[in-house]
């Protein structure tokens, strides 16, 4: 009989095993040691933003947690599947906030697939012991809302899940560099949201 598992497949086991290993239990409150995985495209790297201004940066200087900044602009969720279990072998985070699919929708990719890849990412963490927070994404309407496939993925995953907000900044000149990317402003809004929905969820502390 032929193994089923091939050599990629058993090293993304081991991976998995070695990072729930070493987190923390789903819904246990972060500490100041434990670090946070910031994960996604160019909202998350920080186009627009000031040196240093970019979310997560300004995230770890409201909450006093490390944020390890792992956006790459331009990415879709497909290339971003492709390297999550290693970043977060790599990073062994206690939370990740996940923000990604706007590359998709702006390339009219197939967003049954892109639910898929990130349900997969999500599927992925759970499977490590590893929270997240899910960032929904506007679609391309007339009227910036988040496109549907995120709410169903924060229900479906039971996810801790924060609704339009990027939406609501791009349709604020003051809060944007572009018509897709936020300015240091907009990314400061995006911050604070993350701390109070971190607060309220009794996974910091003031």
């Amino acid at each position: 009989m032929k193994c089923l598992f091939s050599i990629n497949s058993w090293i993304l086991l081991a991976t998995l095993l070695l990072v729930s290993a070493c987190s923390k239990q789903v819904g246990e409150p972060l500490n100041s040691g434990d670090n946070i995985l910031a994960f996604g495209d160019s909202l998350t790297y920080g186009v627009g933003a000031g040196k240093g201004q970019d979310y997560p940066a300004q995230l770890a200087e409201l909450t006093g947690l490390e944020v390890n900044n792992y956006g790459i602009s331009g990415e879709t969720t497909g290339q971003g599947l492709k390297r999550f279990a290693h970043v977060l072998a790599k990073t062994q985070p206690e939370l990740v906030i996940l923000l990604e699919g706007g590359n998709d929708i702006l390339r009219g990719q197939n967003l049954e697939q892109t639910k898929q890849n990130l349900s997969q990412m999500i599927k992925i963490a759970n499977q490590a012991d590893v929270q997240v927070l899910l960032i929904g994404v506007p679609s391309k309407s007339l009227f910036l809302s988040d496109a549907a496939l995120y709410g169903e993925l924060a229900e479906e995953h039971s996810v801790i899940f924060i609704a339009d907000l990027i939406s609501d900044l791009l349709k604020q000149p003051q809060y944007k560099s572009d018509a897709i990317h936020l300015n240091s402003a907009g990314y400061q809004v995006l911050a604070k949201k993350i701390q109070d929905t971190l607060l309220d969820a009794g996974l910091i502390s003031h």
